[in-house]
């Protein structure tokens, strides 16, 4: 396993060793000691999550006020487009933004650390999503930020329109966002 700085240092992508022949492949997805080495730390996730969405569904962008989340995603079918913003007042990346392309096909996952938002566009005809969370999902303490916010100007892949529930729709512009120290 090894990680791949992005333009926001605390985010990072993580590939894993896959081992691979004509029968198939193998790679651990997720192993305590290793990911501690690659993020500084050690990480205690507490749920597991898995979600599939069709061609075109944006979910998010995502985050927790209260028992904010880290998440350690990854795509088990299909492909997707993941976003993390910096909503983290005293970063010197409040309000910057990081994509990454994640598919079964490449078996990259993303860390996203506690105080970012979050959120993916599927880009395949369907996508299956996993994640792991650092604390457990609190519906009270959820916002949306704007996914097409042009203060954030996320560079979103042409070519696939959004389908998008009512909340995150509605999502607050990150100058009217609740953010994080």
């Amino acid at each position: 396993m090894k990680a791949v700085p992005t333009a926001i240092p605390d985010v990072l992508v993580i590939e894993p060793a896959v081992f691979g022949d004509a029968r198939g492949f193998f790679f651990e997805s997720w192993n305590r000691k290793a990911f501690s080495r690659l993020v500084g730390g050690d990480v205690d996730f507490v749920q597991d999550n898995h979600s599939a969405s069709a061609r075109g569904v944006l979910r998010g962008l995502h985050y927790q006020l209260q028992q904010p989340q880290g998440k350690l995603v990854r795509v088990v079918a299909g492909e997707v487009f993941d976003v993390a913003v910096d909503l983290r007042r005293s970063s010197p990346t409040f309000g910057r933004w990081v994509g990454e392309r994640l598919s079964s096909s490449n078996r990259r996952m993303m860390w996203v650390p506690a105080g970012f938002a979050h959120g993916f566009l599927v880009l395949s005809e369907s996508a299956e999503f996993l994640y792991k969370v650092t604390d457990y999902y609190a519906p009270e303490h959820e916002r949306t930020l704007l996914w097409n916010d042009p203060a954030l100007a996320i560079g979103w892949p042409p070519g696939v329109e959004p389908i998008l529930k009512p909340k995150d729709a509605a999502g607050i512009p990150l100058v009217r966002a609740e953010t994080f120290p």
